[in-house]
């Protein structure tokens, strides 16, 4: 599959299809409409189409493209967190929490439809196990990091506050909110770090 974060490869032709790949050729089409057009843009009989065979072909593999879309997804999850799995790099937790922070707002600039799709509502990640275990993976690693802040296992209220204090941001930027105020301009990375840093303050405020 293309790399998550990579512009997309060239679509494989009918001539180059070879039967042994077509899972593996539906997701890279699927993935190229995805970044390209968006959610609502990935349809079987066009991923079909781009591969070069029969509509009816990719129900080998999925039994839908809500299945297809939970694979694509499931992918956008095991990057995110490939990338969070530097973070043990960084010795001082703070510095560590921030880093995390800048790294999911970083991800959805770079892969704004991926993250959409992750977590938007396009999905019932309960009818999709593997979906929903990497997706509680990552928010493992969240909930592990702030352990090491001293919150008090399991941190999973303290994890969904700091979630939603990076998603917030992610979603300002994707949504151009911040645009339409001059008076607000601040790059999103120095907003994402200043967020970190104010919940930061309120967790030793309440420890």
């Amino acid at each position: 599959m293309t790399t998550l974060g990579s512009p997309p490869r060239a679509r494989r032709g009918a001539t180059e299809y070879h039967h042994g790949d077509l899972r593996q050729a539906l997701l890279d089409a699927a993935q190229d409409l995805l970044i390209s057009a968006g959610i609502e843009a990935v349809g079987m009989r066009e991923i079909a189409r781009r591969v070069g065979v029969s509509h009816a072909a990719p129900y080998r593999h999925y039994a839908s493209r809500e299945a297809l879309l939970a694979d694509l997804a499931a992918s956008g999850y095991r990057e995110l967190d490939r990338r969070f799995a530097h973070l043990p790099t960084i010795a001082e937790p703070e510095a560590r929490f921030i880093a995390m922070a800048v790294i999911y707002v970083e991800f959805a600039r770079e892969q704004p439809q991926v993250w959409r799709l992750m977590f938007g509502d396009s999905l019932d990640k309960s009818e999709y196990p593997h979906l929903l275990q990497v997706s509680q993976a990552v928010f493992g690693t969240l909930q592990q990091n702030l352990l090491t802040l001293g919150v008090a296992a399991p941190a999973t209220t303290e994890a969904l506050a700091a979630w939603a204090m990076a998603h917030g941001v992610a979603r300002l930027v994707l949504d151009h909110r911040l645009d339409a105020h001059p008076d607000l301009a601040i790059e999103p990375r120095a907003l994402v770090e200043a967020a970190a840093g104010i919940f930061l303050a309120g967790l030793r405020a309440s420890g």
